[in-house]
């Protein structure tokens, strides 16, 4: 599918090869200006150590905001500029650089869009990040649950139809937030949904924090602003090539841009790291001008990993092959997702094994599959030392499966009461085993991939807490608690 179009249209109009941040950080740096303003390592000279580590030139550009290098803000200058040519190159109508990770940008999205008591429409299966949301601004969710493949226990995309009862059966909902594509690629219908939301005077909001290279590849699913959408959350730092923790917020032409961004600037720095945002600068000129023919690459590279893998035996790497037009509209090709619990292990065992054994870092396991994220630093003998690798792993520690896993990503939730509700409420501590029936007041994951078991507000129900003993068992991470070892759990009085 080509939703290009919109792109082609705006980055005529402004010069995508101009990288206005870096240039002015480069004019800074040869003009050697005498620094009395923080930051205190005084372009490095005050701490070598860092230097040594981080090398002169990084030090160099780790400045303050100036006039001449604009604020974030409130920008009116190189900032004001490089915002806007990363609009013209996603097709959006204003575009903000943010420095607190795409979880930033999910929470402004969510703050700028509803208040206590207004209800907002999501799958269960979001990043923490939107639910911390629902605890700042006291919105009320409405769970549309996304269903799940019993066979692979990954969650699907949202149906149109269920998106349509949840819409006519809370007509008063400000908004429809969605995952597109899931940390596994599996995308919605995007397009139909912006326009029964639409229809129905709703805004919608896209956590696109794994879908940089749809606004620039071919054959790659539909971008969020092509589809109508009215804000979209997109980590560039993932598949984009920029420095982790850099992300973009970009506006529909429905949106409020003077509005969004006085609801970023209640939470996002002042002191921002010209770093990041010059990543973001100069990563953004690389897609535009370079993205169409670097992610036709990584899509090969996906399909080649796929083929070798599914020739391998027990393992599935899964693809366009799920796509049925309804839950799975789309599968984003570019995402090396296998399913592991023929071979006996867990996602997350193999992801272990491949670290400690053969010193291959990939993005996540969890209990029935793994994610290796292939994006534009890789190389095909890269994909062949994986490859090899995981035969390795099939023929020296795959085994019959002990016991049947969980068939569900995320647990269907029964809502008590409101996330902000729960989290300020009166609590006690309590042993995770004698939980069973409370309502939890804080909320228990595993990480990656950040999608709560438990969230404030919930009640604890058996399914959560065998997912969570299970998760534990095979090594998964747990975290969200106010004990780090989750051996309790804070609950409501």
């Amino acid at each position: 599918m080509n939703n290009r179009p919109q792109q082609s249209l705006t980055r005529k109009s402004l010069p995508q090869q101009h990288v206005p941040i870096a240039d002015a950080l480069e004019r800074l740096r040869t003009h050697r200006v005498v620094p009395f303003d923080v930051p205190g390592h005084k372009r490095g000279k005050g701490n070598p150590d860092l230097v040594a580590f981080l090398g002169q030139r990084a030090m160099e550009l780790d400045v303050n905001s100036m006039l001449p290098l604009d604020f974030l803000g409130n920008p009116v200058g190189v900032i004001k500029e490089a915002e806007e040519l990363a609009a013209a190159a996603f097709g959006a109508a204003a575009a903000f650089f943010m420095v607190g990770g795409t979880t930033s940008s999910v929470q402004a999205m969510i703050l700028a869009t509803v208040k206590r008591g207004d209800k907002i429409l999501m799958p269960r299966n979001v990043h923490k990040s939107a639910l911390t949301s629902l605890i700042l601004s006291g919105a009320q969710p409405v769970y549309i649950d996304p269903g799940t493949d019993s066979n692979l226990g990954i969650s699907l995309g949202m149906k149109v139809e269920d998106v349509k009862n949840a819409i006519d059966k809370n007509p008063d909902a400000k908004a429809i937030f969605l995952n597109n594509p899931t940390y596994y690629g599996i995308c919605s219908d995007l397009q139909s949904i912006v326009r029964l939301a639409h229809a129905r005077n709703m805004l919608v909001l896209v956590d696109e924090a794994h879908g940089t290279h749809f606004y620039f590849g071919e054959g790659l699913p539909m971008s969020a602003m092509a589809a109508g959408a009215d804000m979209a959350a997109v980590s560039m730092h993932k598949s984009g090539g920029s420095l982790t923790q850099s992300s973009l917020l970009l506006m529909g032409k429905g949106a409020d841009p003077g509005y969004v961004r006085q609801i970023i600037n209640l939470t996002q720095t002042t002191s921002a790291s010209y770093l990041l945002m010059a990543s973001l600068d100069i990563s953004r000129r690389n897609l535009a001008l370079n993205g169409k023919i670097a992610f036709d690459k990584v899509s090969q590279l996906a399909a080649y990993a796929r083929d070798e893998i599914n020739q391998m035996g027990g393992y599935y790497a899964f693809g366009k092959e799920l796509i049925n037009k309804n839950s799975i509209f789309d599968f984003d090709t570019t995402k090396l997702s296998v399913n592991t619990l023929k071979i006996g292990l867990a996602g997350i065992e193999v992801y272990d094994i491949l670290r400690d054994d053969y010193e291959i870092q990939i993005e996540f396991g969890d209990i029935g599959n793994f994610l290796a994220y292939i994006s534009l630093g890789d190389a095909k003998r890269d994909i062949e030392r994986l490859c090899s690798s995981l035969k390795d792993v099939l023929r020296n520690h795959g085994k019959p499966t002990a016991r049947p896993a969980p068939t569900n990503e995320y647990i269907h939730p029964q809502v008590a009461i409101t996330p902000q509700e729960a989290f300020y409420a009166e609590k006690r501590a309590v042993a995770l085993s004698d939980s069973l029936g409370a309502i939890s007041g804080e909320s228990v994951m595993c990480y990656p991939p950040g999608i709560p078991v438990l969230a404030p507000g919930e009640r604890i129900t058996k399914e959560a807490l065998d997912y969570i003993a299970y998760a534990r068992e095979k090594g998964c991470s747990i975290s969200g608690t106010k004990d780090p070892d989750v051996n309790e759990i804070l609950v409501l009085k």
